[in-house]
């Protein structure tokens, strides 16, 4: 396996982990779910973009379902939350934290992947972005929800810039997985920020927010 295939896998399986709990702290908090709605959502919220990714590349099947390592380790994932979940004082925080981690990290693997495609530099860092957003927009839909990605402040613009810093640091030769951890870094770094600060995207003139 090549050093860019080993630093793909790294990031892409961890993001799943991430978002698996993700997924599954947020279906204990917003909705009441058994064991199996629990562990869907958090599986939803976990394999959803890099589902939706394969796709666009046509890398068929995708990966979710040709390794058996992505469904496990979502499933697991699932599974820790539903455990473990209720005996959180607080679960919001580890919800945002988890949220920010597994944005950053699939906004790599995302544009990763559509490198290692030899799709070009706009595509990669689209479809980081969609890899990033896709999941968690199909688990706010699953619980009734308006998906993040509409209305919180910076939530795809981080997934964005995380993106286009690997693609740039790809372009630049500066390979690897120090490369990808930079990005992840500024990725999560911009989008606590967004939820430390109450920062938002631009919205039209003249609009206010959530009319």
């Amino acid at each position: 396996m090549s050093t860019a295939s080993s630093t793909f896998l790294i990031v892409d399986l961890t993001g799943t982990f991430a978002f698996a709990l993700n997924g599954a702290l947020t279906a204990l908090r917003v909705v009441r779910v058994d064991i199996v709605g629990v562990v869907t959502l958090g599986m939803c919220t976990a394999l959803g973009g890099g589902i939706i990714r394969d796709i666009l590349l046509d890398a068929l099947p995708p990966a979710t379902f040709s390794d058996w390592r992505y469904l496990t380790v979502a499933a697991v994932g699932g599974l820790v939350a539903f455990v473990f979940g209720r005996h959180l004082d607080r679960v919001a925080k580890p919800i945002l934290i988890l949220d920010a981690a597994g944005l950053s990290l699939f906004a790599v693997s995302g544009a990763l992947k559509g490198l290692e495609f030899g799709v070009g530099f706009s595509q990669a860092v689209i479809l980081g972005t969609i890899t990033a957003v896709g999941g968690g927009t199909l688990r706010d839909v699953l619980i009734r929800e308006i998906p993040s990605v509409l209305t919180s402040g910076l939530y795809a613009i981080p997934a964005l810039l995380g993106a286009l810093v690997v693609v740039a640091a790809d372009r630049l030769g500066a390979t690897g997985l120090p490369a990808a951890v930079v990005a992840a870094g500024v990725c999560f770094l911009i989008r606590m920020l967004g939820v430390r600060y109450d920062l938002n995207a631009p919205v039209p003139p003249g609009t206010k927010r959530g009319a």
